[in-house]
């Protein structure tokens, strides 16, 4: 399926801006389950300093900012064909090693809550038990836009009752790891199938399955990904993968703005 995207992100500030750094992980690549036909990210309002692929593979860019600047935007946007794959990814790649997806984070530590998931997947094949982990994980906690922001962790997301797709595959990360299965973060976009506007990118969670490889789960939407995704970047959790990340100095008040359209 050929998918158009388009996606814009603008910080803008109320006084000017003598330095930032900018992280960026918005260029998907071609692999398993999707070619990129097009694609392009243009800046304003800051510099390219480096380009390379991370530890996990990832497309990354540094932009730079300095003279006082009070606007960075951002836009990447092209075309991306993708194959449905029932979710399989395929075979471990990459600088990181598999052992590496094992090691929970901060934000992925297994507390009380996450090990009652994981303790009550029982039976049945190792698919199937990732299945069942997602649909647990699922029920358990509604999603609720606005209900935790960036920092809450797996285990919190679960005490709240309520997250979003970045709680879900934390909580599935948390949960997977606890049952001995290496599992990451997946960051990128989704086709909706009632609106091409949307305000954010999608998040999913990948198990490493013997005889398999990489499995995804879409734990929010309870399937396994399928050609309406389109993957921008992988890692131990959100921070591994975020689209765009950065620090800078000054006192200015930031406000943001995401813009993401996604047809097919």
């Amino acid at each position: 399926m050929p998918l158009k995207i388009s996606h814009r992100t603008v910080y803008s500030y109320d006084a000017p801006v003598p330095y930032a750094l900018q992280r960026v992980r918005l260029q998907p690549l071609s692999g398993s389950t999707q070619t990129v036909v097009s694609w392009t990210v243009e800046v304003e309002g800051a510099n390219e300093e480096v380009r390379f692929h991370d530890q996990f593979g990832n497309d990354t860019r540094l932009l730079s900012v300095s003279g006082e600047a009070q606007a960075i935007e951002i836009t990447a946007s092209g075309e991306v064909e993708v194959r449905d794959t029932a979710g399989v990814t395929g075979p471990h790649t990459g600088f990181a090693p598999l052992w590496l997806f094992e090691r929970p984070t901060s934000l992925t530590t297994a507390g009380p809550l996450i090990g009652e998931i994981a303790r009550s997947i029982e039976g049945g094949d190792d698919l199937s038990r990732m299945h069942a982990l997602s649909g647990a994980i699922r029920e358990r906690v509604a999603y609720t836009v606005g209900a935790t922001d960036a920092a809450t962790s797996a285990e919190d997301a679960v005490m709240q009752g309520e997250g979003v797709c970045q709680d879900h595959s934390h909580i599935f990360l948390a949960a997977a790891r606890s049952l001995g299965f290496p599992a990451r973060y997946v960051s990128g976009y989704l086709r909706l199938d009632d609106t091409v506007e949307q305000v954010a990118t999608h998040a999913w969670a990948e198990a490493h399955l013997p005889g398999l490889g990489w499995v995804g789960f879409d734990i929010s939407n309870g399937i396994a990904p399928d050609g309406r995704y389109v993957r921008l970047a992988t890692g131990r959790d959100y921070r591994d993968a975020m689209p765009v990340s950065g620090i800078r100095l000054g006192h200015a008040q930031e406000r943001l703005e995401v813009h993401i359209t996604v047809e097919q």
